[in-house]
């Protein structure tokens, strides 16, 4: 198998966007960085909703991808919706909840209880509940105003601003956002000249 030619990326603020941003911008194109099963598990492993070498069912061929896809697009036409002030229909991804089965289990650990959460992994649908309850949760809860699209007209990721000021612009100040200041200052310079 060949190594993908990009990584995910973390900077979303929220899982739920990062995982939309598993689409980005290449040389003018979108690229969906979620080609196999393999590429789905090591997102999944990335963002720390699984342990990396934990043995999961045999899932039918593709089939992991194909869900996660699935879920991503549905996520994405729910947030652009809520983002532009639309009516939802939320049925689909209940749909997808619904399919997934979690429980609570208290852990001791240095001493320290909590409650945390465990999910069944027998489908890609289950194995994709967090993903999914995260999309949930961005839906209901979150401050859409503070759901935005990098400035930057070469990308097309999302972020949740919770910076204090809300003046959050990027995706990442070490990408667009420095890709702009250089922008700017060899316009700059060049009208100088």
């Amino acid at each position: 198998m060949a190594a993908p030619l990009f990584f995910p990326i973390f900077i979303a603020d929220h899982l739920a966007l990062d995982f939309l941003n598993t689409v980005v911008l290449l040389d003018g194109s979108e690229h969906d960085l979620l080609q196999s099963d393999a590429d789905v598990r090591a997102w999944l492993e990335l963002a720390g909703l699984l342990k990396p070498a934990e043995p999961l069912p045999p899932y039918q061929a593709q089939s992991l991808c194909l869900g996660s896809r699935k879920l991503r697009e549905l996520l994405r036409g729910l947030v652009r919706r809520r983002k532009l002030g639309k009516r939802l229909d939320p049925s689909q991804l209940n749909t997808f909840l619904a399919a997934g089965r979690q429980r609570q289990e208290l852990v001791l650990e240095r001493g320290e209880l909590r409650l945390e959460p465990r999910f069944e992994k027998a489908t890609p649908e289950q194995l994709l509940l967090p993903v999914a309850l995260s999309g949930a949760e961005l839906l209901a809860n979150a401050d859409f105003e503070l759901v935005r699209t990098c400035e930057s007209p070469d990308c097309v990721l999302l972020f949740y601003d919770r910076t204090k000021s809300h003046r959050r612009r990027w995706c990442s100040m070490a990408t667009c956002g420095n890709r702009h200041k250089v922008a700017t200052f060899r316009e700059r310079q060049a009208r100088r000249e």
